[in-house]
């Protein structure tokens, strides 16, 4: 990590690069791509390379036919599991107007806008993640079954826990990648696991989540599997979540978590149509310990955030998003709400909030509520609030 495009440029010269990724991400964070020549990079970086922005799911308004994608450097990484021989890079990119500029529908520009706004009020976030996924099995032409890979339950070790191998091909495969693992283990679900991450600045942390769910996809599919991070891949058993740890401090290191937690607890309804984008996400929520109300507490049952002082630090879990949600829009709202409370000195209920209002209890309901929020209007563009309320 850390390249300037002309390291880039020069490493693409000095090793066997045949192929060049440049990548991003539509409105619901799915990432797309498209592969260029090595000798197209610098144009890339000075110009951009078109793509159809109309066939982009939050794109389609545009008033430009084409948009451009232009790398950024920083974000180089070799696809390890590609041959060494003719070596494969991938980059994340900006999305830009034909005149340079970047488009404002981009979610990783919405989230490095949200990112400013907290560096210009002295203050600094961080998350970690931890996300579930089920590995199932593939029938004889290759497609995906609902068949889990084990019947392994809650950190069971081998041989009940087939997975292992899985997972720590994953880790080291991401490490290979600037990733950072923290831990993994087996969930409650049979072919359930979860890999959590250290603390990231913003930016860093949903770019982990985008890669690591291609890694994670493109491995299984190596061994025979396939990996499903959808909400609920199985009725009867254990959702997926995608839990969001949230830390935040002045310059000085004052520890402002709470406030920030007490202003994405007074939003929470507002914002979940973007944790929670798809119609299987109002499956999960309320089933097993994945949270259904606005509230709080620090007993870790099936609150929507947990609150947890250690080693003079406060940890605030936001516990009802997935894995099927944009990570660039999301940690962008969740920097916004937070700096509203921190700025507000908002504090939380004294006691534990057990019966706070319930949450959307499904996606027409979320994306309602979203539509008539002066918050979620403040910071999130028309074209990409009107893609999610289109299909709720």
């Amino acid at each position: 990590m850390g390249y300037t495009a002309d390291e880039v440029l020069n490493q693409i010269e000095e090793e066997d690069v045949r192929f060049v990724r440049l990548a991003f991400r539509d409105a619901f964070g799915v990432q797309k791509n498209i592969a260029v020549m090595p000798g197209e990079v610098k144009k890339a970086f000075l110009y951009g390379i078109p793509i159809n922005a109309r066939a982009i799911a939050g794109f389609a308004d545009s008033p430009y036919a084409s948009l451009y994608l232009k790398p950024d450097p920083d974000t180089l990484t070799i696809l390890p599991w590609r041959s060494e021989s003719g070596k494969v890079l991938r980059m994340f990119c900006d999305v830009c107007t034909p005149d340079g500029e970047v488009y404002g529908c981009d979610t990783r520009y919405i989230l490095k806008k949200a990112i400013e706004k907290a560096k210009e009020a002295g203050v600094e976030f961080r998350f970690s993640t931890e996300s579930e996924f089920y590995l199932f099995l593939k029938d004889e032409d290759g497609n995906p079954t609902k068949i889990p890979y084990d019947r392994a339950g809650y950190l069971d070790i081998a041989p009940a826990d087939k997975c292992e191998n899985i997972r720590r091909e994953i880790n080291l495969t991401i490490e290979r990648m600037g990733l950072t693992p923290e831990r993994s283990h087996h969930e409650r679900g049979p072919g359930q696991n979860e890999i959590d991450f250290h603390y990231a600045r913003p930016l860093k942390a949903a770019d982990q989540i985008t890669t690591f769910k291609m890694a994670v996809r493109t491995i299984a599919d190596l061994y025979g599997l396939y990996a499903d991070f959808s909400p609920m891949p199985l009725q009867d058993q254990p959702g997926n979540g995608y839990h969001i740890n949230l830390y935040a401090a002045d310059k000085d290191g004052n520890d402002l978590a709470l406030h920030a937690a007490a202003g994405i607890l007074e939003v929470a309804r507002d914002i979940t149509i973007f944790l929670n984008p798809t119609d299987d996400s109002y499956s999960r929520l309320g089933s097993s310990s994945a949270p259904d109300r606005a509230d709080w507490s620090a007993e870790g049952k099936s609150e929507l955030m947990y609150i947890e002082s250690f080693n003079g630090r406060t940890r605030a879990e936001l516990r009802s998003p997935d894995a099927s949600c944009n990570p660039y829009l999301v940690f962008a709202l969740l920097i916004h709400a937070g700096l509203s409370g921190i700025e507000r000195r908002l504090t939380l209920p004294e006691e534990p909030a057990e019966n706070g209002s319930l949450l959307p209890a499904s996606k027409k309901e979320a994306g309602m509520l979203a539509a008539k929020s002066a918050f979620v209007r403040r910071f999130i563009p028309e074209e990409i609030l009107r893609v999610y309320c289109r299909h709720s």
